[in-house]
């Protein structure tokens, strides 16, 4: 048994924040019912990067779900979501607020027909405040949360991060608040309206430098792979490619010195201690890299794990999805799709020891499973043709 079986999680999302968030919940068990327009379905289908005319995207963040296709333009595909609303625990849109309103489909409409439901809206900015209007896409969230401003090289033009890390963040934060509303729910029998963005998850992840510049009086800069308050805390270079240490303690960088067969470092007046080593850590880079520069990785990723430091390679993704570790952990997972064939997909990155989540289903074809459940909505065989006939599934 999975963590959330019984679980029923309506699915009116697109992109990758809202699908990401949803997502998890069919990993973990919940019955996830994804509802696309009759027709072309959700435009995520048609992205650019394809398997045998399938997406990728749409295949990646909408494993696991069931699919339904209803056309919320026309009352009776309304009706049909409504009524979908009355059997389920949860349900998640992404349209710009006011929208999911405006078809229809809002908090109000759907807490109206069942007020267990907890319904989460994910936005660029949020219902409320003076920018709930605008559109909202990783990029921009990036920039106006700061997370731009500290990303790249000192000196060096802004850099997003390599990931779409609102999306996703805000994608987390939306299970996050669901499961404390079915906790609530759980006390009370009532549901409520979670709303977050992709904003404000950017902003959550700043609580580091957010802090910083509280604290100082100073806005974070962008330092590369260095760490603000430790050195070398950082990537160095090998002669092959690029490595990672953790030395944020002067045990640690004593460590680091006999791995790399330089113990005069540490008795180098620059060096010394920590407060030293940040203030110095231009001259202090140079000088360790003058020596990591002479060998491959390897052999100092060897050394460095001997002497207990932290470390690690610089993976590409060709490397990262090969790790044996990643693979100990289940993080690479294999399904089969029916139209797409075989295909790989991340794991579950949370092992629950009695009640564990598990990739075993693909991503569902346009409106797969839309006559089960008609059915189990109680939808009759003739009711069902003249839904389809009419367009409306």
């Amino acid at each position: 048994m999975k963590a959330l079986e019984g679980l029923r999680v309506i699915d009116l999302t697109q992109a990758m924040a809202a699908p990401f968030c949803t997502m998890n919940l069919a990993d973990l068990g919940a019955d996830v019912i994804k509802v696309e327009p009759p027709g072309e379905g959700e435009p995520t289908r048609r992205g650019s990067i394809t398997r045998h005319g399938e997406s990728a995207t749409f295949l990646t963040i909408n494993r696991g779900k069931r699919g339904l296709t209803a056309d919320l333009k026309r009352p009776e595909g309304v009706e049909l979501v409504r009524r979908l609303a009355r059997t389920a625990d949860v349900f998640v849109q992404n349209y710009r607020p006011g929208v999911a309103g405006r078809l229809g489909v809002g908090y109000e409409d759907l807490a109206a027909v069942n007020p267990r439901l907890v319904y989460c809206a994910i936005s660029g900015f949020g219902a409320t405040g003076p920018y709930a209007a605008r559109g909202g896409y990783d990029l921009i969230a990036q920039g106006m949360s700061g997370i731009l401003s500290v990303t790249g090289d000192e000196d060096g033009t802004p850099l997003k991060a390599g990931v779409p890390l609102s999306d996703l963040a805000a994608g987390l934060f939306g299970v996050y608040g669901i499961l404390v509303a079915l906790e609530y729910r759980e006390r009370t029998g009532q549901g409520q309206l979670v709303d977050t963005s992709l904003l404000e998850a950017a902003l959550a992840l700043t609580v580091w430098e957010s802090t910083e510049y509280w604290a100082t009086g100073k806005a974070p800069r962008p330092l590369g792979s260095a760490h603000r308050l430790s050195a070398p805390y950082q990537a160095l270079r090998a002669s092959d490619g690029w490595f990672t240490v953790g030395t944020n303690s002067d045990r640690l960088f004593e460590a680091l010195c006999r791995a790399l067969e330089r113990p005069e470092l540490p008795r180098d007046p620059r060096f010394a201690d920590r407060v030293a080593r940040l203030a110095n850590r231009r001259a202090l880079i140079p000088e360790l890299e003058r020596t990591t520069r002479g060998a491959p990785r390897a052999r100092w990723l060897a050394r460095l794990e001997r002497e207990g430091v932290p470390s690690g390679p610089i993976n590409s993704y060709a490397e990262a999805l090969a790790d044996p570790h990643a693979l100990a952990r289940g993080m690479v997972v294999d399904l089969v799709h029916a139209t797409a064939g075989p295909i790989k997909a991340l794991g579950v990155p949370v092992k629950l020891s009695d009640t564990p989540g598990a990739v075993d289903r693909p991503a569902p074809r346009l409106g797969q499973d839309t006559a089960a459940i008609l059915t189990e909505l109680g939808y009759s065989a003739e009711e069902q043709r003249a839904l389809r006939d009419r367009g409306i599934v």
